[in-house]
């Protein structure tokens, strides 16, 4: 579906929203505005990167932008954002994408309407702009996931679930920073010295926070993975360490038993009375030296 949001003659400049283009609506748009193939098959590639590349006569930009509906599990890029394919010329904007987004209208009957947006470069910091807003919201909802695991890993028994739950986190947090990276070229284009402005100053701010919140996000997540394992280990640790203490208090134990229980008939001690009084009183002692022995070591 190709629809005109903007027309040259009200607002400056064209811009053209292609809504799931069919090869039928590809063929028209690369042929009327003249665009290179290649920037063509870069759009049909579903899982293409950010990017940023420079035409003769116009610029092409892939953009990633959050998806809303994505599942708890989704940890690609794929999975995680949608793409959207700018093209830029002088007088034109064509924005490619496979399903609609409530923020292009909100621009539509916000700054366009109060013809706040009158040149091109100023309509494409305002997409980029939503782009990396997108991005606002799970950044504080992985945020808050942390902060629950956290209080799961050091107040409460920890079980695979959170292990699971973390991975997930650490990963969509992985993928938007790296998108938010390979993001850099277009923004630097769009505040380049010789066209940097208020606007895009602020577009380069946000990118910029975003990117640090990210980086924030990711460190503390490979944090919180270390922290449950060393706890984990820790706790392996202690439960070792009570298993050897056991096994060496009986270890004697279970030899002098060993000793005997043998069924030989000519044994010393096996006819004497007291034989079995003495040999509780041994085990008795051996067990008494071996707890001192933890204690003075301080092992108990």
């Amino acid at each position: 579906m190709i629809k005109t949001l903007a027309e040259k003659e009200k607002a400056g400049f064209e811009w053209i929203d292609v809504i799931a283009p069919d090869e039928t609506d590809l063929k028209a748009i690369t042929r009327d505005y003249g665009l290179h193939e290649a920037s063509v098959q870069d759009w049909l590639q579903a899982d293409h990167l950010p990017k940023y590349e420079r035409f003769q006569a116009y610029a092409f930009m892939i953009l990633r932008i959050f998806d809303d509906h994505n599942n708890r599990e989704a940890d690609t890029v794929q999975e995680v954002t949608n793409k959207i394919a700018v093209f830029k010329g002088a007088d034109f904007i064509i924005t490619l994408h496979k399903v609609p987004y409530s923020a292009f209208e909100d621009l539509l009957e916000g700054k366009l309407q109060r013809r706040e947006c009158t040149q091109v470069d100023h309509l494409l910091n305002e997409i980029v702009k939503g782009v990396l807003l997108s991005f606002e919201k799970p950044a504080a909802e992985l945020a808050q996931k942390i902060d629950a695991y956290e209080n799961k890993v050091f107040l409460k028994n920890h079980h695979k679930p959170i292990l699971k739950g973390v991975y997930y986190i650490k990963r969509k947090a992985d993928v938007i920073r790296r998108i938010l990276l390979l993001s850099y070229d277009i923004v630097d284009n769009i505040d380049s010295p010789d066209q940097s402005d208020a606007y895009t100053r602020d577009t380069r701010d946000l990118y910029t926070r975003q990117q640090s919140l990210f980086d924030a996000l990711s460190e503390n997540t490979n944090h919180l993975l270390n922290i449950y394992f060393n706890i984990a280990a820790q706790k392996t640790n202690e439960t070792i360490r009570v298993l050897t203490i056991f096994s060496v208090f009986f270890m004697p134990l279970t030899f002098i038993v060993g000793i005997y229980g043998m069924n030989f008939k000519v044994m010393p001690e096996l006819q004497w009375a007291f034989g079995y009084p003495a040999v509780m009183i041994l085990m008795l002692v051996v067990t008494i030296l071996i707890y001192l022995w933890f204690k003075k070591k301080n092992w108990l």
